[in-house]
């Protein structure tokens, strides 16, 4: 039962534009009532109703050590008792940037703000004043958060909501955003010649993870990175998923690529409302004040924030073998969903990479924002419910990848995978 989560959500949309605070969680994609959440700890989420439910979410990733880790409770009660914003530097920015850099390869110079579209957004106009050119590329269905340039042909929560084109673009900055296939690295190269000397920057999710999780093809973000060291053009990479998540040097060490500038979010604040870009030093020393290329946040470096993601990181960097860990927990995850799925009857694909994993009802591979647009998604949105009604929360929307934590159990895998199977026997 869900009754105290349909009162909230009744009287939620009575002062909040749909009820919710970010357009996903309204389960406008799948239907239903969203889930109204009193608390969580470890592998496991709490409604307002007192159901408990396994979580694959993650506040969409930043959860890696489970929800309500202790060290890092611990350490924002700790720091709260001295004022929970300064305006001013403290020891503990420095101490985070040195953490993150000692963690990171090719970043030089970072800069702590306080979201993944913020660092993104920053990133960008960077970019753009290092170069001094105005044209982008992006990925269809890659999302880089709701900043104008990025919403063209977004992935994630646009594509939940079939948002194509969205107002309050200017005509201007959709022409300066030119949109390529991911994993179409001929298509890259076309827009290049199309606008020779006119791109600042290329950025995209080296593991796509706002259309489900989908790899990067051999030899795709190789060849970017060649294309734009031959034509002076900025190689971003979106991290504020991978970042920290897939390996201790995020997707850059995982996949063996190097960026000129890598923005992050998500498992950099633990939890708290944190992001940061960063990378060389040639370009970084443009930012204000070092440079003329204007960037500021009155809650930048926030201590509270600081401490929670410094607190998460040095945990990682201390204990690589959690992400040993978590790899193993999601590679068992995915066998028994392989299992579960063959003998089931009907197609489907599986996409992995470290901790993040995603289900597509398709009888084709999915490797780009299309693919991942054809498969059945009406299935999906059953089976999400089906999932719900188990204890099993799941993103709600075929778009988004699953985020593992490492607060799950065996115990919590097998009874997910056993969840999985009476989903979709009902399905079916």
């Amino acid at each position: 039962m869900i009754e105290k989560s349909i009162q909230l959500f009744q009287r939620a949309q009575q002062s909040i534009p749909g009820g919710v605070n970010s357009p996903v969680r309204a389960f406008k994609s799948v239907g239903g009532t969203p889930i109204f959440i009193k608390n969580a700890k470890g592998p496991y989420l709490y409604d307002a109703d007192g159901n408990r439910y396994i979580d694959y979410i993650a506040s969409w990733g930043p959860m890696i050590l489970g929800h309500a880790y202790d060290p890092v409770v611990k350490a924002i009660q700790e720091r709260a008792v001295y004022s929970t914003s300064y305006g001013a530097p403290t020891e503990l920015e420095i101490e985070m940037a040195e953490l993150i850099l000692s963690m990171v390869p090719n970043v030089d110079l970072i800069r702590m703000v306080s979201s993944g579209t913020e660092a993104c957004m920053s990133a960008l106009r960077l970019a753009r004043g290092y170069t001094g050119r105005n044209k982008v590329i992006k990925f269809e269905g890659h999302y880089h958060g709701h900043a104008d340039s990025f919403l063209v042909k977004a992935g994630s929560g646009l594509a939940t909501f079939g948002i194509q084109q969205v107002p309050g673009i200017t005509v201007g900055v959709a022409a300066d955003t030119l949109v390529a296939a991911y994993n179409n690295l001929d298509q890259v190269k076309q827009l290049v010649a199309e606008n020779k000397g006119e791109v600042a920057c290329i950025i995209l999710e080296p593991v796509a993870g706002n259309m489900g999780c989908i790899l990067p093809r051999p030899g795709f973000l190789e060849g970017i990175r060649r294309l734009c060291d031959e034509e002076g053009i900025v190689f971003i990479l979106d991290e504020v998923m991978t970042g920290f998540r897939l390996a201790p040097g995020g997707a850059q060490e995982k996949l063996g690529i190097k960026a000129d500038l890598v923005t992050y979010g998500k498992v950099i604040g633990g939890g708290m409302p944190v992001g940061a870009f960063g990378g060389k030093k040639e370009i970084m020393q443009h930012i204000s004040p070092l440079g003329n290329v204007y960037q500021a946040g009155t809650l930048s470096g926030n201590p509270i924030a600081m401490i929670a993601g410094y607190t998460t990181l040095k945990t990682l960097k201390d204990n690589p073998t959690i992400y040993t860990e978590l790899d193993e927990k999601t590679v068992y995850l995915k066998n028994g969903l392989n299992e579960v799925l063959a003998s089931w009857g009907q197609p489907y694909v599986i996409n992995q990479f470290g901790s993040m994993i995603s289900i597509h009802f398709s009888s084709h591979p999915v490797t780009d924002f299309a693919t991942a647009a054809s498969a059945n998604n009406k299935m999906f949105n059953q089976f999400f419910h089906a999932m719900l009604n188990k204890g099993i929360y799941l993103p709600p929307s075929a778009f988004e990848s699953w985020f593992l934590n490492n607060a799950l159990s065996y115990e919590d895998l097998d009874e997910t995978i056993k969840a999985a199977k009476e989903s979709l026997e009902e399905v079916k």
